[in-house]
């Protein structure tokens, strides 16, 4: 009884060491050959911490990653809007883990040759197609190789050939005109330490915080996100393009603020890479027989509010949770669906109308030339409002994480 997933990223990765921790045995099938920690910052939310900690995995993620302690958001014009803390120091029973994906993914992708084998996946080969049957699947592989299990999951990315097969009429991902720069720099710490800090609002904004320290100097992995022309034309080789600080540094040259440097953090980067800020709408359903849909093959989400790569470990551990007590089953699946799809529907949607970063579209609205005193702009019960309610919708309301059960 074998559980085949397509896809070797914090996702999949996830689901086969969760499935190990049940006892249910799985293989993973991942399209690049040699995998890389490629990719950028990200941050772990206190809730998918919560279930990575139940795999004994804490220690280790402190080993690449540091524990976020607040969060701030400001104007264009550097002046303070919102400040609120951030994982234990906001009182939650696990840290927010601000670290690099690659690092994240190379840590899992270890864990799971450790505990499942070396042989639990197999990298270089791409999932091309299944056929269900009545009590297993099979899978055909770009490798040649047919493969039998019981249940397929698709944990192959936002560009998925397995939803692509399910819905060929979608097309690519939905972008919203909206050009993300990123990178990473060498720079002394801001804001007192292990900070986020969000900048300007929807169509020039840039967002900073540290991933790791080296003395008292910390690598702050930043993202400039910029309008550009709707109507230009993306393709796959818009993903992960080399950028140019010259693009960036007309719109944040004059960022220099006294509690941080932007342009400085730009012109001294390692390197900067270019993607479209894209998703995918909400689909209306993820289980087809015996396959199924997970993390941004499922629900692919604007990088608002820090919850894709966390929501995607949420998927992993529903769906173990699931497979343990219905067994490798369509039944297993559905009631995975039931849970998951209703709950990051919502939070794609909240995604699109900018998450907690809409308190930087608000100011900036009603108040595009600054504010002499925040209260004339914005009320701090609005701003608590702002916040409580995507936590709320994200899984992320703390007394309740703090008193619920671990998934799994």
């Amino acid at each position: 009884m074998t559980v085949l997933i397509a896809g070797g990223g914090v996702g999949g990765l996830t689901l086969a060491l969760s499935l190990h921790q049940v006892g249910q045995p799985c293989r993973i099938f991942e399209a690049v050959a040699d995998p890389r920690p490629l990719g950028v910052g990200i941050n772990l939310q206190p809730h998918a911490v919560k279930e990575l900690d139940r795999l004994d995995l804490l220690p280790d993620l402190d080993a690449i990653g540091l524990r976020a302690r607040h969060v701030a958001y400001f104007s264009s014009h550097g002046h303070e809007i919102w400040r609120e803390t951030r994982g234990e120091a906001a009182g939650y029973r696990w840290p927010q883990l601000s670290v690099h994906r690659g690092h994240l993914q190379m840590l899992l992708l270890r864990e799971v040759k450790k505990r499942l084998g070396e042989n639990a996946i197999m990298t270089g080969t791409r999932l091309m197609g299944w056929q269900d049957h009545d009590t297993a699947i099979t899978i055909q592989l770009t490798s040649g190789e047919r493969v039998e299990g019981e249940v397929l999951i698709a944990a192959d990315g936002i560009h998925s050939q397995s939803r692509a097969k399910l819905f060929p009429g979608e097309g690519p991902p939905v972008w919203n005109g909206i050009l993300m720069r990123r990178g990473t720099t060498w720079a002394k710490g801001f804001l007192g330490g292990r900070a986020m800090a969000m900048i300007g609002h929807k169509t020039r904004k840039f967002v900073c915080y540290p991933i790791a320290e080296r003395g008292e100097d910390v690598l702050v992995n930043w993202i400039a996100d910029l309008a550009a022309d709707l109507g230009q034309p993306l393709d796959r080789a818009d993903w992960n393009k080399p950028g140019h600080a010259e693009d960036l540094l007309p719109h944040f040259g004059d960022w220099r603020f006294d509690w941080l440097d932007v342009p400085a953090l730009i012109e001294r980067a390692e390197g900067i890479f270019e993607w479209p800020m894209v998703d995918r709408d909400p689909l209306p359903r993820w289980t087809h027989g015996r396959m199924t849909l997970l993390g941004d093959a499922a629900h692919a989400m604007y990088p608002i509010g820090s919850n894709g790569a966390s929501q995607a470990i949420l998927d992993a551990r529903v769906l173990a949770r699931e497979i343990r007590d219905h067994g490798p089953t369509e039944q297993a699946l559905t009631a995975y669906e039931a849970e998951r799809r209703p709950a990051t529907t919502e939070i794609v949607l909240a995604n699109r109308g900018d998450g907690p970063d809409k308190v930087l579209d608000i100011v900036e609205a009603r108040a595009p030339d600054g504010f002499e005193t925040l209260d004339s702009v914005i009320s701090q019960q609005e701003l608590q409002d702002i916040a409580a309610g995507y936590k709320s919708t994200v899984g992320m309301d703390r007394d309740r994480l703090n008193a619920s059960p671990p998934i799994l």
